[in-house]
């Protein structure tokens, strides 16, 4: 058995070195080779990463929650459709579903959805302050409180921090579903 494996093992290096044998070039004086040629001169349309600030990248987009006017989650979004030319045309949001399963495909168009880099700004109980009257005990758990943070943060210049669009879930899932097509 152990003959065996050592047959295979030396029969499978000796193949995988006759691969690699075969790709490396055997003239390296022929002139008509592309290895020979020289590298073509740096491109005159490079630009600068400096030429690129304030632009947000495409792969950071696509799965950003989407919210309403009144902050409340509708979903996020799934894909971002462009025309031949590079124009984004259309986001497609997925409404509802778990884990993409049972989701609803919603496509609207770009100018109607809103980018923000700021982080959405939670009115729910937690950041409502005792009133007059209030007898609640505040305790310290040593962690800082949330709202001083969320506006501390430093929004990131690469990528928005959600997407707005007004709409509920149920106007959203309302909507004709969208499908992708081989048409």
């Amino acid at each position: 058995m152990l003959v065996k494996s050592i047959i295979a093992g030396v029969a499978g290096s000796a193949l995988l070195a006759t691969v690699a044998i075969a790709q490396t070039p055997t003239d390296k004086s022929d002139k008509t080779s592309p290895a020979a040629s020289p590298a073509p001169a740096a491109s005159t349309s490079a630009t600068s990463p400096t030429e690129f600030k304030g632009n947000w990248r495409a792969s950071k987009v696509v799965g950003l929650s989407v919210y309403n006017d009144k902050n409340e989650s509708v979903g996020s979004i799934n894909d971002l459709l462009m025309e031949k030319g590079g124009t984004i045309k259309a986001v497609v949001i997925g409404v509802g579903g778990f884990l993409g399963v049972g989701e609803h495909l919603v496509a609207v168009p770009l100018d109607k959805v809103k980018f923000s880099s700021e982080p959405i700004a939670y009115t729910g109980a937690s950041n409502t302050g005792a009133g007059a009257g209030s007898t609640s005990k505040t305790t310290t758990t040593g962690a800082a409180p949330a709202a001083p943070a969320a506006t501390a943060s430093k929004p990131n210049p690469w990528y928005p921090d959600h997407a707005v669009f007004n709409a509920s879930k149920d106007e959203l899932k309302a909507m004709p579903e969208f499908k992708y097509t081989t048409d």
